[in-house]
């Protein structure tokens, strides 16, 4: 049997291996992140009782002109599924932080806004966001390991 083949004649991709460094990496990136994200998720509903995910929602909101974003745009700026963003605004909407109306001038496009009421909460629970964001990520690393974060982020990101 050649490599690269299965017994039955099917081609099989041969394995890929990490080096032990890559791997520990990888792991620990993952682990810190995990970490991270589930801490600021469980203050955020705790307090404001919003998702980590309908705050970036919100935010991507206010941050948008006209406080408006097509849902697709949306969808791409909270690296969520298609589907991901639509439960989430779904959500807000029926909360009345968000409305759903027609993109002007496409009749097939569908976009979200930021409601007053949404911007008021968002305002709510952005203090205790940013408080936990400092006490579980920039209190825990000092200036040159942030600035080499930034740099290895970017460069991840492309």
């Amino acid at each position: 049997m050649s490599p690269g083949s299965a017994a039955n004649g099917a081609r099989v991709e041969p394995r890929v291996w990490l080096s032990p460094d890559a791997l520990a990496s990888w792991r620990a990136y993952l682990r810190g992140h995990a970490t991270v994200t589930r801490a600021l998720e469980s203050e955020l509903l705790a307090g404001p009782r919003l998702s980590l995910a309908a705050y970036d929602v919100l935010v991507q909101l206010a941050e948008a002109p006209g406080q408006r974003l097509r849902m697709t745009e949306l969808a791409d700026a909270v690296l969520l599924s298609r589907s991901g963003v639509t439960r989430v605004v779904d959500r807000l909407q029926r909360d009345r932080l968000v409305e759903r109306g027609p993109v002007p001038g496409d009749g097939r496009g569908v976009a979200a806004a930021l409601t007053d009421r949404g911007l008021q909460r968002l305002r709510g629970a952005s203090r205790a966001h940013l408080e936990g964001v400092v006490r579980h990520f920039a209190d825990r690393l000092d200036r040159a390991e942030l600035a080499e974060l930034r740099r290895i982020s970017a460069k991840l990101a492309g």
